[in-house]
């Protein structure tokens, strides 16, 4: 299979719980009013979602020998993604994330499980450095491969691949370490949202964030929800405002507009067009709940490309 995009990354289920009220209690038994037990985590959703959109996608991970791997697997097979480099850990479980959905926010709990054990050792790297492009999430959730991604990155690099990344949360509130800023520098495209910009520079002006990021990665990209999104390269900025829609459930929408960002990028379009696909894909994601749902209907993918032509 000649790939257009490797991903190397984190691969667990979501279990989303729906209707919950703003204030939690413990000891209080709580009722939902719905669930969702679907493909989560921002590497497997980016993979899968950027496969509906026509782009041939390949994984690097690590899942473990239980129903839930087999459940992720399925879906990313399904999807049309590429997983014979997904190595399979017996001695531990694939990790899941739990989303408490209120209504005006969430809390998300995720136990790391074979996510934290993927290394620099079940790389193959003949099959990811002969892809077009490299893309890797939730820097901050590899601990055990963390010290050697600059240098996968620098890699791809060499053999003129583009590549991305979007850092997601750092459970551990550090964020800006010498291996992030070593990263930083082999990257095309950085994605994060408003908050984690802020975070990594340590600033509370988004301006100012931008312009510190695209001082050290090529193009950095700014989710801003609702609002849509802003791409800056050097001095040069452009932003785009999201189209409208009925939001039944934001999991999975900024991995989605990477998703878009990258296939179009990947189409030699530049950074204005790709922000208006990649914030089309957001925002379809929004529609269905899950992060992938909305993706796993080939006849509103299919309407949604005719759209964005």
């Amino acid at each position: 299979m000649s790939l257009d995009v490797c991903v190397i990354g984190e691969i667990n289920p979501d279990l989303i719980l729906y209707g919950l009220p703003q204030q939690l209690n413990p000891e209080k038994e709580i009722l939902a009013d719905g669930f969702r037990l679907t493909l989560g985590s921002s590497s497997a959703i980016f993979a899968h979602n950027l496969s509906a959109l026509g782009t041939k996608v390949g994984m690097v991970a690590r899942v473990g020998s239980d129903p839930l791997g087999k459940i992720c697997l399925d879906r990313l097979i399904e999807g049309g993604v590429d997983v014979s480099r997904v190595r399979t850990s017996p001695g531990t479980p694939t990790g899941i994330t739990v989303i408490l959905a209120q209504p005006a926010s969430r809390f998300i709990l995720t136990y790391p499980g074979t996510m934290s054990e993927l290394n620099y050792h079940d790389l193959d790297l003949d099959y990811i450095l002969t892809a077009r492009h490299l893309h890797l999430s939730s820097f901050f959730l590899h601990r055990a491969f963390r010290p050697r991604i600059a240098e996968v990155f620098r890699a791809a690099k060499s053999k003129a691949m583009t590549t991305s990344m979007d850092t997601n949360d750092d459970p551990e509130g550090k964020w800006m370490g010498d291996d992030l800023k070593e990263a930083l520098h082999s990257l095309d495209i950085l994605f994060v949202n408003e908050r984690e910009a802020k975070q990594i520079t340590q600033t509370d002006n988004l301006n100012s964030s931008l312009a510190q990021l695209a001082q050290v990665a090529g193009t950095v990209v700014v989710k801003l929800g609702a609002d849509g999104g802003v791409a800056r390269k050097a001095a040069e900025e452009w932003r785009c405002p999201a189209p409208r829609v009925s939001v039944i459930d934001t999991v999975g929408a900024g991995d989605s507009f990477d998703a878009g960002y990258i296939h179009r990028f990947l189409r030699g379009f530049g950074p204005e067009e790709c922000l208006r696909y990649a914030n089309a894909a957001g925002s379809f994601s929004v529609t269905k709940e899950g992060g992938t749902e909305a993706f796993r209907d080939r006849d509103q993918v299919s309407r949604l490309l005719r759209e964005l032509g």
